[in-house]
């Protein structure tokens, strides 16, 4: 993609004002030779998006100027800015995973989240929200980025997973008994709904930004079933009877039938994986308005490498098991019209192939522009942040991104973008990071 004139562009992005000067914010136009209307499900000619500073001022049909402005000529399709709401920035899965737990300390993932979280943004991902970690090495990295010591997209952080002794949250799964301990509640393990409160309570006081639980059982632990119930009906209420009180929406990580019913009855705000959703699921998420985030990458993924040997036998069962089935379930729940948002389970395969995704939600029966409205305007609504990210629009962030050609033709070209702009700032055009951005 060819981005004429960016150098002006990018030294007032970077330009910081005199003593005694106007601060005014630096205005940019972007002009976009197609831009995806995603609030209207429409693709549009061309268009220019006015920003200043970190904000959408206006956006307008053709190709227009403004008298001061730092003008970027995009040709290609614009977009808002693409948002993942399952990732995992602080960790990625290969053959080592399972030794290097041992190995590795929190400091360690930490430092290596920074290049996951750079990778990601340069995928066109500029918002994501980080559904689990195990020492809220992901509070530390949404805080590095605010701060704008490490680039990276807007990241709203889960903190530790909550989940029961011996289910899919538990640290200790797959250790020798001497080695295991007792995760409590601080640890993001319980066993009541009064250790719910104090899981939750702790996470405010962590700095969480929303809660992800594990009301069923998964399949890269090492226990012994994807799809078993793990928490009582009255743990998961107690979990987002709290959450709520907080202002916490709550993520649960559910694969089994009857750990989604449980969850769905008990509140929680959306499904992450439904592996095995049925007809009475689906029902229940309608009538109570939770979303659903299919991760059908996650379980390709997981199911090709089980046969190449990656995991342990117990955990490969379970990924050939569950791989095969995602991808129908998606399609189902589309069909019978369950919300979705987008979500890949970014850790559990590379990140930065997040926009694979896109390919199997067509596959499994989605439209493409479907898919794009998943992950921009219903992944901000799942957010709860519809007002600041997720559409292009007057007041919201300038999140932009951009593919050389049209998406709705031809969904692989989200795998291809070429331009992104995060809160005002270029950090990639033409495919190439841009360093002055990166490295500031």
């Amino acid at each position: 993609m060819r981005i004429v004139p960016f150098a002006a562009a990018l030294a007032a992005v970077f330009a910081a004002p005199a003593f005694g000067a106007p601060s005014n914010p630096p205005v940019t136009v972007l002009q976009c030779a197609h831009l995806i209307d995603v609030a209207h499900g429409k693709l549009l000619g061309a268009s220019t998006i006015v920003i200043e500073g970190d904000r959408i001022k206006d956006v307008l049909d053709g190709t227009q100027q403004r008298a001061g402005a730092n003008t970027v000529a995009v040709t290609g399709t614009c977009m808002p800015g693409l948002i993942d709401d399952h990732v995992h920035l602080t960790m990625q899965f290969d053959r080592a995973f399972y030794s290097k737990v041992f190995r590795l300390n929190p400091a360690d993932y930490a430092i290596q989240s920074t290049v996951y979280a750079r990778r990601t943004l340069l995928a066109g991902f500029t918002t994501v929200r980080n559904v689990g970690d195990f020492h809220n090495e992901s509070i530390a990295l949404r805080n590095a980025v605010n701060q704008g010591e490490v680039p990276g997209p807007r990241i709203f952080s889960a903190g530790q997973f909550i989940g029961t002794t011996g289910g899919h949250a538990d640290p200790t799964d797959g250790y020798r008994w001497d080695l295991q301990g007792d995760p409590s509640p601080k640890d993001g393990i319980i066993n009541s709904p009064e250790d719910a409160w104090k899981a939750v309570r702790q996470h405010y006081k962590d700095g969480a930004d929303l809660i992800k639980i594990m009301p069923s059982g998964g399949v890269l632990d090492e226990s012994g079933s994807a799809e078993n119930p793990q928490m009582t009906l009255p743990e998961i209420q107690a979990i987002v009877a709290a959450a709520h009180d907080y202002g916490f929406t709550v993520a649960a990580h559910a694969h089994g039938a009857e750990a989604i019913r449980r969850a769905v009855i008990g509140g929680v705000d959306s499904i992450e994986h439904g592996t095995f959703m049925n007809a009475e699921d689906m029902k229940l998420m309608k009538e109570h308005g939770t979303w659903y985030v299919p991760t059908i990458i996650a379980g390709q993924f997981v199911m090709e490498k089980a046969k190449e040997g990656w995991y342990p036998p117990q955990v490969a069962r379970k990924a050939m098991q569950v791989g095969p089935i995602i991808m129908a379930t998606a399609g189902k729940a589309y069909k019978a019209g369950v919300k979705i948002a987008f979500g890949t389970d970014a850790g559990v395969y590379p990140h930065g192939e997040n926009a694979k995704e896109f390919e199997y939600m067509v596959e499994a029966g989605m439209p493409p522009m479907f898919t794009i409205q998943a992950a921009t305007m219903h992944a901000a609504e799942l957010l709860k942040h519809d007002k600041d990210v997720g559409s292009i629009e007057p007041g919201k962030f300038a999140d932009v991104v951009a593919v050389p050609g049209n998406p709705l033709d031809d969904i692989k070209l989200m795998q291809k973008v070429d331009f992104v702009m995060k809160g005002g700032v270029v950090y990639e055009q033409g495919g190439q990071p841009i360093a002055a951005a990166l490295d500031k």
